[in-house]
């Protein structure tokens, strides 16, 4: 499974829907996933790639890891698998 595969399938287990219902351009709002689901999500995505995501809970805007849209967030576990590999 591609690591966009992957992301998209943990984000849309949070939302509550199909993989195929989850579009590169959705944020995490559109998807109905909250502050608690966003938390949940960098778990899992930690948790299935093996990486440390910089995220700070109370001040998203402040961290590294782009969340602005599920394509943004494929692209930061991409980035930070190939850094952390190193």
């Amino acid at each position: 499974m591609s690591v966009k595969e992957q992301v998209i399938e943990i984000i849309a287990e949070q939302a509550m829907l199909e993989p195929s219902d989850v579009k590169m351009d959705h944020t995490l709002e559109d998807l109905g996933i909250d502050s608690l689901g966003l938390v949940e999500s960098i778990f899992a995505i930690e948790e299935s790639f093996d990486i440390t995501v910089p995220f700070n809970a109370n001040d998203p805007s402040a961290s590294d890891f782009d969340i602005s849209s599920v394509a943004a967030i494929i692209a930061a576990v991409d980035k930070l698998k190939s850094e952390q590999s190193n």
